[in-house]
């Protein structure tokens, strides 16, 4: 288990702990969306898309000497604002920590008990991608 994924993991709790309530919290996901650069056209593709979401979902990899890269992007701020919080645990870790990662964080900030059904679905759908 990566010291690193959880200490991002910790960082991003930490950073939702200083907000009062929700729509707080949906205004900083929001914000971290559109801060998440998007992908280029051209991995906008099936291959990268992501079933199972509401919203349209990519997420594109690639493997930089022993550790992952994560691009994404989706049509929804807040799906992207998610990808952004992803991103951030996931990006530039030895696939053996990701994959042996407790993603406490979405637990933590109570995040799956703010999303509808559908995009609960969705986050399933990335996580286990």
């Amino acid at each position: 288990m990566s010291n690193k994924i959880n200490s991002v993991q910790d960082r991003i709790i930490d950073e939702f702990s200083s907000f009062n309530d929700w729509f707080d919290k949906y205004e900083y996901v929001i914000r971290k969306g559109k801060e998440l650069k998007g992908l280029d056209k051209e991995l906008k593709s099936d291959e990268n898309g992501i079933g199972g979401c509401q919203s349209d979902v990519w997420i594109s990899s690639e493997q930089k000497e022993s550790k992952i890269h994560f691009l994404a992007d989706s049509d929804s701020l807040i799906v992207k604002g998610i990808l952004s919080l992803v991103l951030e645990v996931v990006n530039d870790q030895e696939p053996k920590d990701i994959v042996d990662a407790d993603f406490y964080f979405i637990d933590k900030i109570g995040l799956n008990n703010h999303l509808s059904p559908s995009r609960l679905n969705g986050l399933n759908a990335i996580m286990n991608r």
